[in-house]
C-alpha cells in the first residue's frame, strides 16, 4: 500500500465521518417507544431486525410481556412507526404514562384494563372545563340583577 492507496483510504474515511456528522446534525438523539403486537420470538426478531435496520438506530430494546418497543438514536418518530407498521405488526406511538401524572387516573377516558400495571393513557384533562359554566350566557346574568328586584327565578 503505497502513499496513493493511503491517501484514498483516508478520503474516503473522512467523507464517511462528514456524512454522518452532517446526518446527525439533522436528528436529534432521542428515544421513541411504540406498541406494537408481538405473539412470539419470530414476531420480536423481526421487528428488532427491521428496526435495527434504519439509519441512526443505536439500540432496540423489546419487552414482549408490555408489547413495547424502544428505540434510541438519531431518528424520527414518524420514520421508526413507519418501519414497524411495515413489518405487518400493528404498531402505535406508546400511548401509556405513569398513573401518578395524570389528575383522574381512574376516569374512563384514561382507564384502560389493556395498560401495563401502573400505566394509563396519556388523555388530556378536559372534565374541569367541560363542567364549568360559562358566564357569557345571558340568561344566568340576568336571573340575578339588582336592577330589578323581581329577577329572581329560583324563589
Amino acid at each position: 500500500m503505497g502513499v496513493g492507496g493511503s491517501l484514498e483510504y483516508g478520503s474516503e474515511h473522512y467523507l464517511m465521518c462528514i456524512s454522518h456528522k452532517r446526518y446527525n446534525k439533522h436528528h436529534q438523539l432521542q428515544t421513541v417507544e411504540l406498541k406494537v403486537a408481538m405473539d412470539c420470538d419470530g414476531c420480536e426478531l423481526k421487528v428488532k431486525k427491521a428496526l435495527s435496520s434504519l439509519r441512526g438506530v443505536k439500540s432496540v430494546k423489546i419487552n414482549r410481556k408490555q408489547l413495547k418497543v424502544t428505540v434510541t438514536g438519531y431518528v424520527e418518530a414518524s420514520k421508526v412507526l413507519k418501519k414497524a407498521k411495515s413489518t405487518g405488526k400493528k404498531a402505535e406511538i406508546w400511548p401509556y404514562v405513569p398513573y401518578n401524572l395524570v389528575a383522574h387516573p381512574y376516569a374512563a377516558p384514561a382507564y384502560d384494563k389493556k395498560a401495563p400495571p401502573g400505566y394509563v393513557r396519556n388523555v388530556v384533562d378536559n372534565a374541569v372545563a367541560s363542567s364549568a359554566v360559562k358566564f357569557e350566557d345571558p340568561s344566568f346574568v340576568t336571573m340575578f340583577s339588582d336592577d330589578n328586584p323581581n329577577a329572581c327565578s329560583i324563589m
